[in-house]
């Protein structure tokens, strides 16, 4: 059911002004506030949202290309019905509080009941078990994945229509503030606060404060459901309904539902007992014991399922229900995850949740791979939708068509029954089966080659099964990739420049080992301005897989040049010989070819590796002016030691011969010549040096020498294998080669399969190195081997087949870098090809 708006409702509903307005009817379907995800144009109401390097008002013209024919800004230069005709404007002072302000009239226009769930952590995991346990009760609108920002919620928000009998949304915030305008558009009458820890605490005071700001969620909600023993929480409803004023007592105080397991509550935990990854709770509520079995073993899976059980108790669920439902709770999958498959094809895997939202979601993934021409969608019928089923795979044809999918595999009795509607697309190949076994019984593994697939499907379809076929088998050991993390990382070093300085993004060395296209392509969606490879067929393999940035190569060869040249790759030039030589060629290969091909200068101001020196540069000034062929893009230099606070004097000379050196060229040229100096340190620690571009390497995947700096960047790359072997070793004996690892007692060892040809460094062997097991760091024993590593476990519960963590958030790459003696780079750059990358986005 879709919702609809008029332009007039929209203007009175955000308190704007049309400055702009179309004779032609429009009606309002969908929100958009990033201008690369445009589905449905003529139906769309873009908001341009202005942030500190990106501004939605720049894309206004691209997207009335696209169709989009209604928008709400919050500047009018520019905007007139001879540059934008047939469209409408609204101009708001704030793009996010119009945003804001329709979410909360949409949200007025239904009394549905509405759970709102905040905290430090769990609260997707609260809504989708939520979700998991009363679908069959109610038609459940909830949050997509985790959309719980000041723009995320009002999107959310926007999707419930008349059919919903249930709301279900998270809510976080940052800073002071924020939650008194998402109660505002929420209004929730059920809440749940899951928790409060440290976890995003930098825009508060303290841990009361930040759990007080949480709780203005809930003034107006019928109640809130917590539990007791977090003495921040409890306490600040104590202080809140203690200050709370009105001729009645109950006006204004927060009501509660609450469980324990130490004091007394609504309900009290008797008992937990935990055996084989399953957890036995037994609870007394209102003299009566509920007792119930989930499949989860860890403190924060009990946490979560006693907060979902209260929320049924309070809704006046049958005992029998909680207990039958709770034991077939299934885990929560929050992120898409892409790894290689069979046949030169990468495989999308989200099987979180089938529904509309998720899918529209998982689609735009599959939209940003450019690695293959083909996109083919697996895809189960989606359940409990509540929605007529001709409505519904009417939109799910609607959306592949508009986003250009190749190939549609349906499986389940919903979809093979409206099979016709995907065929109306004579671009769609489609193919339908009853059941997962009928598509599994016909499947060909040569039916796929090169292209993405995403794979789509409800958890009874038990589609995990198709993702072994599908995926390229391998080893165990897999450096995880968290392509969110590096997007958040762009945005911190984004935070510490001038929204005019442009980026270049080092994707050398296969993206410091993770990755070269699928890390480009996350650069590329999010707007950086240059990327820079090493050799040239690094940046060839990228424009093969659809990279369309500019590319610097910095070590341009002689043999790879007429191929550079084909693909358009930028060269680093940095002596007169081999400007000398890519003349030359340039000039054969381009000959009457009046575009002038761009070029890198590099400047030698203090590294001594490669670059022009001072007394060489009117030579080469000349050199240019005599190559019409040629125009030079940028002039660049290296800071030998940006890291390190003892050699800024030295850092600071060579900033300065840079910009005289560089200053020297530009001046001598009618056009615009980007200058950069900076790398990632050179950002954090030299800031004002930033010229016109900077260079992000390290700094993007998560490493900085800053500590401040440091803090703000998010973990990018997870090492890790799984325990191959456990055996007791007997006092006395050694373990591995050269019987360096000899034992002082009896030891549990465990063999894991990662080794040195896997970029394990045998400088970490016999007790420098250690591995995470289980929570608990298990040291190295003996010698690294090739293929395989002995970890000591003793005292560890530990299984074969256990999951092992080389490096990630503990221990830190950092951390393994001081005990092999060497630097970060190293470590990432040195992991093998043959190691499995999975690449995921939240």
């Amino acid at each position: 059911m879709k919702i609809e708006y008029k332009i007039q409702e929209i203007i009175k509903a955000v308190g704007g002004k049309a400055i702009v307005q179309s004779k032609k009817e429009s009606s309002i379907h969908q929100l958009l506030l990033d201008s690369r995800k445009v589905i449905h144009p003529a139906e769309t109401l873009f908001f341009a949202l202005s942030g500190q390097k990106q501004d939605g008002h720049n894309y206004l013209e691209e997207l009335h290309k696209k169709g989009v024919r209604n928008f709400v800004v919050t500047k009018e230069t520019g905007i007139n019905e001879e540059k934008f005709p047939d469209s409408n404007f609204i101009l708001v002072k704030d793009s996010t509080i119009a945003l804001q302000k329709l979410a909360a009239h949409h949200r007025n226009k239904f009394s549905l009941p509405v759970i709102a769930v905040t905290g430090s952590n769990g609260k997707t995991v609260v809504k989708e078990w939520l979700y998991q346990l009363l679908h069959e009760d109610y038609n459940i609108v909830r949050s997509p994945k985790s959309y719980n920002s000041q723009t995320g919620v009002p999107l959310s928000l926007w999707l419930i229509n008349d059919s919903h009998e249930l709301g279900i949304f998270e809510a976080g915030i940052s800073e002071s503030g924020e939650m008194e305008k998402l109660e505002k558009i929420i209004k929730p009458t059920i809440g749940v606060f899951t928790n409060v820890g440290e976890a995003h605490s930098e825009g508060f005071l303290s841990i009361r404060h930040k759990t007080k700001e949480k709780l203005n969620l809930f003034v107006n909600s019928g109640i809130v459901i917590y539990c007791k023993d977090y003495f921040d929480i409890n306490q600040s409803i104590a202080e809140i309904n203690a200050l709370s004023k009105g001729s009645d007592e109950t006006e204004n105080k927060i009501k509660t539902f609450t469980w324990s397991g130490s004091s007394e509550a609504d309900v009290h935990l008797t008992s937990l007992l935990q055996k084989a990854g399953h957890s036995y709770i037994t609870c007394l509520y209102q003299n009566k014991e509920l007792d119930f079995e989930i499949p989860f073993a860890d403190k924060a899976s009990v946490e979560n399922a006693i907060n979902c059980a209260c929320v049924m108790l309070y809704l006046k669920k049958d005992f029998s229900v909680i207990k039958e439902r709770m034991k077939h709770l299934t885990g929560i999958q929050m992120r898409l995850e892409m790894k290689d498959a069979i046949n030169n094809c990468s495989l999308i895997n989200d099987t979180y949740n089938s529904d509309i939202v998720s899918l529209k979601i998982a689609i735009d993934f599959l939209k940003l791979q450019n690695q293959h021409p083909k996109k083919t969608v697996i895809l189960s019928d989606i359940l409990q939708s509540g929605r007529r089923q001709l409505e519904l795979y009417t939109e799910v044809a609607n959306l592949l068509a508009e986003n250009k999918i190749d190939r549609l595999i349906g499986i389940g009795t919903a979809i093979s029954k409206e099979k016709r509607l995907f065929k109306k697309n004579a671009a769609l190949q489609v193919d339908c089966f009853e059941t997962t076994d009928e598509f599994l019984k016909q499947f060909d593994a040569s039916s796929f080659q090169n292209e993405v697939i995403l794979l789509k499907g409800a958890r009874k379809f038990r589609f995990e099964v198709i993702s072994r076929f599908l995926e390229k088998k391998g080893h165990e050991t897999v450096l995880e990739i968290n392509l969110n993390a590096i997007a958040h990382n762009l945005k911190a070093y984004h935070s510490l420049l001038k929204p005019e300085t442009k980026i270049m993004a080092m994707v050398k060395a296969l993206s410091y080992g993770s990755g070269s296209f699928e890390v480009a392509n996350v650069l590329q969606f999010n707007n950086v301005d240059y990327l820079a490879v090493a050799y040239a067929d690094e940046g060839i393999e990228l424009c093969k897989n659809g990279i369309t940035l500019p590319i610097m190569v910095m070590n341009p060869e002689l043999r790879s040049f007429e191929t550079m040249i084909h693909y358009n790759l930028e060269p680093e030039i940095y002596s007169l010989s081999l400007f000398d030589k890519f003349s030359e060629v340039v000039a054969l290969l381009r000959n009457g070819n009046n575009e002038k091909y761009k070029i890198h200068i590099e400047l030698e101001t203090g590294m001594n590796r490669l670059g022009f020196k001072e007394e060489e540069i009117p030579l080469l000034i000349e050199k240019i002016k005599l190559s019409p062929h040629l125009q030079v893009a940028s002039v660049f230099s290296h800071l030998a030691a940006s890291e390190d606070k003892k050699y800024d004097d030295f850092t600071k000379e060579q900033i300065t011969r840079f910009d005289e050196m560089s200053t020297a060229i530009c001046k001598e040229f009618d056009y615009k010549i980007l200058r950069h100096i900076l790398n990632s340190n050179g950002i954090t620690r030299h800031t004002k040096a930033q010229f016109d571009m900077v260079r992000l390497g390290i700094g993007l995947y998560g490493l900085d020498e800053s500590q401040k700096v440091q803090g703000k960047l998010m973990n990018v790359s997870t090492l890790k294998t799984t325990i191959s072997q456990i055996k007791e070793v007997k006092k006395g004996d050694t373990v591995g080669y050269g019987r360096v690892g000899k034992v002082s007692k009896n030891t549990l060892i465990a063999t894991v399969g990662l080794g040195y040809a896997d970029g394990l460094s045998r400088r970490l062997s016999n007790g420098t190195g250690k591995m995470l097991v289980n929570g608990k760091l298990a040291p190295i024993i003996g010698n690294v081997c090739m293929d395989m590593t002995m970890l000591d476990i003793t005292g560890i519960d530990a299984r074969e087949g256990d999951e092992v963590i080389i490096f990630g958030s503990n221990p830190r790459i950092e951390d393994i870098a001081v005990a092999a003696e060497t630097i970060p780079y190293e470590i990432l750059t040195g992991i093998s090809g043959r190691v499995k990358r999975v690449y995921f986005q939240e």
